[in-house]
């Protein structure tokens, strides 16, 4: 049985405007007056613990409860209809089904790209069971992330709020809620199992760097909803699964983190055009990083700089010849980057997660090591054209 990674939209049978918005929110609505994820206070935004606890339940049992009443409500149910060629390039229409969460009381909308991407026509239906045609106002392609509208029929719809998945620790609880095979409003609860996990889409051959891994139930249908923390903060979006087609408890969703450059961009009135660096590679370090002569505390070791992207320009160098270190194929040669911007980097979404501050015109400072010898490039950043950070 081959296994992969799927993207989390459902494909189920048989139109999409791209449209913008000239209306915009202030980032704090979102983050805080910071423009950073807000840490979450201790009562939950749910309006804080029940009075009273139904009888037989645990309190881990009444805080799933209390967070799926809260959170269900602001849980949408997207529908894109997408223009296909069958077998005798017929075109037909496909539609495929995914989740997303409402952040605004003027019908903002929170998906992943994937939900929406290629769509002649984006539906979206409320839990309460109302529908809406939706506009596409801006796509993040490289956290595969988008912002839709909708226009409610009422002043205030539910929403969510969105809180810090930088501080997620390995272990900690969350509920993921969305309509996986198109059944709507289910709720699966799990623990993060691992974060800063880097994937490749099937779909679009791009890598997805930085993300949650969760043992919560995700499956086709999940992608775009919201993965909460037990406060009932969104930290993740669900985007992947691995598996051959349905849940092995091998999940994954987007840090929450990174839409703050979406939003960013939308609340100034702006397309969100997302900066690269270009370089492919893995983390180093310990035994492995002493085996290949480089620093013990390791770093990133790039094997390939792509060709004209910010990285070759400034010099960066990629590895020039393989080598096997106990059981490991490496690629060597190459620059070890231990620092970005003075942040170590030290786990596999380091450079993503200082990339994601980063727009388009800035520099990033990289401190690299060698040829035995530590040194520091200044480096400008351009647009990042599909290809990886």
């Amino acid at each position: 049985m081959k296994w992969r990674v799927l993207l989390l939209a459902a494909v189920i049978a048989g139109g999409f405007v791209y449209l913008t918005s000239g209306e915009h929110s202030p980032l704090s609505a979102w983050f805080g007056e910071s423009g950073k994820p807000a840490v979450p206070p201790v009562v939950p935004v749910f309006g804080g613990p029940s009075v009273v606890q139904s009888a037989g339940l645990s309190g881990d049992e009444q805080n799933n409860i209390d967070i799926y009443k809260a959170a269900r409500e602001a849980t949408v149910h997207i529908t894109s209809t997408v223009l296909q060629r069958n077998f005798f390039f017929d075109v037909y229409p496909a539609k495929e089904t995914g989740s997303g969460f409402l952040i605004s009381n003027d019908g903002l909308i929170l998906t992943n790209n994937h939900v929406v991407s290629g769509a002649q026509e984006v539906r979206v239906t409320l839990s309460d069971r109302s529908e809406y045609k939706a506009d596409i106002i801006d796509r993040d392609e490289s956290n595969d992330l988008a912002l839709i509208r909708i226009k409610p029929k009422t002043a205030k719809v539910p929403t969510l709020k969105l809180g810090d998945s930088d501080k997620l620790q390995v272990g900690q609880k969350v509920l993921a809620i969305g309509n996986p095979f198109g059944l709507d409003g289910t709720l699966t609860v799990g623990v993060v199992s691992s974060i800063g996990r880097e994937i490749r889409a099937d779909e679009s051959g791009r890598t997805l760097e930085g993300l949650i891994q969760t043992d919560a139930a995700i499956n086709p249908g999940n992608s775009g909803g919201p993965l909460l923390d037990s406060q009932g903060f969104v930290v993740g979006v669900n985007t992947a699964i691995y598996g051959p087609g349905g849940n092995i408890g091998i999940g994954f969703a987007m840090p929450i983190s990174r839409t703050k450059a979406l939003l960013e961009s939308f609340s100034a009135g702006k397309k969100l055009e997302r900066p690269r660096l270009g370089v492919r590679g893995g983390i180093v370090a310990g035994d492995l990083a002493e085996a290949l002569q480089l620093p013990v505390q390791g770093g990133f070791l790039v094997e390939t700089v792509d060709a004209g992207s910010p990285a070759a320009v400034a010099g960066v160098r990629g590895g020039r010849r393989e080598v096997i270190v106990g059981n490991l194929r490496v690629v060597i040669g190459g620059d070890l980057v231990m620092a970005i911007d003075g942040h170590a980097v030290d786990r596999q979404d380091s450079i993503a997660r200082v990339m994601a501050q980063k727009r388009v015109g800035d520099k990033v400072e990289l401190t690299l090591f060698r040829e035995g010898k530590a040194l520091k490039l200044n480096v400008p950043l351009t647009s990042a054209l599909g290809q990886k950070l």
